[in-house]
């Protein structure tokens, strides 16, 4: 989870988060040449003393500095378009999750058990123990096997909302009448925090996400518990 003064990205929990790490750092490296490139340039030219009456034109530099920008346009587009498909794809999911956003809570469906849902509020500033972080843990965690892909459905029941989990590069829309649905893989067992990320209301801020990664077992263990 986000840390006080952490500059960077929260640590990947699932390969999809990882790979927008692995991109944002091949931007950023892009980004420093191209920053050191045109700073020396400017130092350059305004330390230089060298001039020239009869430079009028300079083919070989202007098809270079046009030349040369799509070239890096290139090697940030290709691994940019790789992510955009990785994170549209549905693999063959292990189990189904549906989000309904409400003002201000979530509800919880696992649609591939009978009976199995229940709503998730956050829990009140009041009540908070040592252990629970204020406005981000809740009365109802999901919980989830981790190494499994999962399928998330998404819609709203009244208001626009956005079911986000940054550690999981998860960021989906929840929109009244529509169904929005994408997959993740939770790469190790931990529990993991969002937040509603579409102002919604008066209490957009107080309704978190709280996920509980565990092994298969103990998830099995823990759906036959709520069965009985």
């Amino acid at each position: 989870m986000t840390t006080w003064l952490n500059m960077g990205l929260q640590d990947g929990a699932s390969p999809i988060m990882e790979q927008l790490i692995f991109f944002h750092d091949h931007t950023l490296m892009i980004m420093l040449m191209i920053i050191t490139t045109v700073m020396y340039m400017m130092t350059t030219l305004l330390w230089n003393k060298h001039t020239s009456r009869f430079m009028l034109e300079g083919q070989l530099i202007e098809t270079t500095w046009t030349i040369a920008p799509a070239i890096i346009l290139v090697f940030i587009a290709m691994p940019s378009l790789r992510l955009l498909y990785l994170m549209d794809e549905i693999h063959n999911p292990t189990m189904t999750l549906k989000a309904v956003g409400h003002q201000w809570y979530w509800s919880y469906e696992y649609s591939d058990f009978t009976k199995l849902e229940f709503d998730s509020y956050m829990i009140p500033q009041e009540e908070n123990q040592a252990s629970t972080f204020r406005l981000l843990d809740t009365d109802n965690r999901i919980v989830l096997p981790m190494n499994s892909p999962i399928r998330l459905v998404v819609t709203a029941a009244d208001v626009l909302h956005s079911w986000t989990i940054p550690s999981l590069g998860v960021k989906t829309d929840a929109t009244p009448g529509r169904l929005n649905q994408t997959s993740f893989s939770i790469n190790h067992p931990g529990i993991l925090y969002g937040q509603c990320s579409e102002i919604c209301g008066a209490n957009h801020s107080f309704m978190p996400i709280t996920i509980e990664s565990v092994s298969a077992n103990h998830f099995i263990n823990w759906v036959s518990s709520l069965s009985e």
